[in-house]
C-alpha cells in the first residue's frame, strides 16, 4: 500500500481545481490515487471551503404548495404532570385515560427485567421514581402491548387527523 503525500505541486493543483468549481470526487479522479474524503480533509484543512457556489446552485428553488389542510395544527394532551400549568392556562384536562380506565393490578405490574414477548410493554408513571412500571397484562399477538394499550398507541390515520374538540367558555 503506497501512502501519498501531499506534496507542495499536488496542494497547489488541488488549489486551482477547487476554485475552479471542481467537486470533490472530480478533483481525486484528476489527482489520482487520492480519495474524495481525502480531498475534503485537505481542503477544510487548509481553508478552502468557503468558494463561490455555481450560479446554478445560487438560484433558490421555488418551493411546493401545500394544501391548507395537510397544515393543521394538532395541541397536545396535557399531562398529569401539567396539572399546575393547565390551572395557570384555565384548560379543561381530560381525565388521563390509563390512569382511570385501566387500573393495572399489583400482581400484573412488572420491571423492565422481567418484561419478555408476551407481556405488555406499555410504560406508566415516571421513569425516574420508585413507583414506575410496566403493564405487564398479555401481548396481543406479534404486537408489544395488551389490547387496551394497543388502542391507545395504534389509532386509524382518520382519528389522528380529526381536530380537536372545542373548549367552551
Amino acid at each position: 500500500m503506497t501512502v501519498l503525500t501531499w506534496s507542495d505541486d499536488r496542494v497547489e493543483q488541488l488549489k486551482k481545481l477547487w476554485e475552479a468549481g471542481l467537486s470533490a470526487s472530480q478533483i481525486a479522479a484528476e489527482l489520482g490515487n487520492v480519495t474524495r474524503n481525502a480531498v475534503i480533509g485537505k481542503v477544510h484543512r487548509l481553508g478552502l471551503s468557503g468558494r463561490a457556489k455555481s450560479p446554478s446552485s445560487a438560484a433558490p428553488r421555488p418551493r411546493k404548495t401545500r394544501p391548507a389542510q395537510h397544515m393543521m395544527r394538532v395541541s397536545r394532551p396535557v399531562s398529569r404532570g401539567n396539572v399546575a400549568l393547565a390551572h395557570a392556562f384555565e384548560v379543561e384536562m381530560e381525565p388521563d385515560p390509563v390512569a382511570y380506565d385501566n387500573v393495572v393490578p399489583m400482581s400484573q405490574r412488572l420491571s423492565l427485567l422481567e418484561l419478555n414477548d408476551a407481556t405488555c410493554h406499555w410504560p406508566i408513571g415516571d421513569p425516574a421514581s420508585a413507583e414506575f412500571f410496566f403493564c405487564g397484562g398479555k401481548a396481543l399477538t406479534s404486537l408489544p402491548y395488551c389490547a387496551y394499550h394497543s388502542r391507545i398507541a395504534y389509532q386509524p390515520a382518520s382519528d389522528r387527523r380529526r381536530p380537536p374538540p372545542k373548549t367552551t367558555r
